[in-house]
């Protein structure tokens, strides 16, 4: 059945309520590499309870609706749908440790055309609990590549900030450890192509690849590190771009340009020169 408009734009998301732990949050740091360097004192806050402090970009792993895509109802042919842009604001640091609620909605869509494939926008707002106050708002682009032509778009697809042509102001780069998926998936997706070799392999893949959104948190660590100072108030949102996937084990060259209040960033898989993570733009604060 086709995509119905009205009927993804009014889908039912549940509430979603989390709570999280110390552990939880030194468990997600580990995931996309920190405390590589055990005696690194910079990154030791955020995998030591003492002072703990919540990667800025682990906001995207909080009060996830679930592989929703996959209902039928939705007229998805969700084999065919990739993640292509992923976004967040975050606005305020992340506690961390305490309990928040998500409410998901899908906000735009944009069709195509036939054999076009169509645009889903959607957008998750995340509140404490207690007080009520917004923490972060995400924002997830999906790319259905077999779902065009339904004839109703409403918005339309913004250009993605061009990538300076001037040399990087600042190049950093970080290794995946080999276990990085395993350690990555405990934070909550559990897709077996992360670990599994023989569903990796049905799905066109060489091995088990590294998560989409462990990529977007090594790339949130290159800026944390080169223009942030690893003070997690300064990172105050991200979005880019999922252009190639990466494999545990290999290293992410991060490359910087500063423009004012934001960093824009592209990320290259040194062992095969692919760009992985491309148009990036971080916000930053003072």
């Amino acid at each position: 059945m086709p995509i119905n408009p009205d009927t993804l734009l009014n889908w039912p998301f549940a509430p979603i309520e989390q709570t999280y732990t110390a552990r939880d949050t030194m468990l997600y740091a580990l995931g996309v590499g920190l405390g590589t360097d055990p005696l690194d004192l910079q990154q030791i806050p955020f995998v030591y309870e003492a002072n703990l402090q919540a990667l800025p970009t682990m906001c995207v792993v909080l009060g996830t609706p679930g592989f929703w895509i996959k209902d039928p109802a939705t007229g998805i042919t969700w084999q065919k749908v990739l993640h292509g842009e992923q976004g967040f604001v975050l606005h305020k640091p992340l506690p961390a440790a305490g309990t928040v609620v998500a409410i998901t909605r899908v906000k735009d869509l944009v069709d195509k055309g036939e054999g076009k494939g169509a645009l889903v926008y959607v957008e998750r707002d995340i509140r404490d609990k207690a007080s009520g106050e917004p923490l972060a708002t995400l924002t997830s682009t999906y790319f259905c590549r077999a779902d065009g032509g339904f004839g109703q778009s409403t918005t339309t697809a913004p250009k993605p900030p061009p990538i300076p042509e001037r040399a990087p102001d600042a190049v950093d780069e970080l290794t995946l450890d080999k276990r990085a998926g395993l350690i990555y998936r405990l934070s909550g997706d559990y897709n077996p192509i992360h670990v599994d070799p023989k569903a990796a392999t049905a799905a066109s893949f060489s091995a088990p690849i590294f998560h989409g959104l462990g990529s977007l948190g090594v790339a949130g660590h290159a800026v944390l590190r080169s223009v942030c100072d690893y003070q997690p108030s300064r990172l105050t949102g991200m979005r880019l771009r999922f252009t190639s996937p990466v494999y545990p084990g290999e290293t992410l060259r991060t490359e910087i340009w500063r423009e004012g209040d934001r960093a824009l960033f592209r990320c290259t898989v040194i062992e095969r020169n692919v760009v992985a993570l491309d148009n990036g733009v971080a916000t930053l604060a003072d």
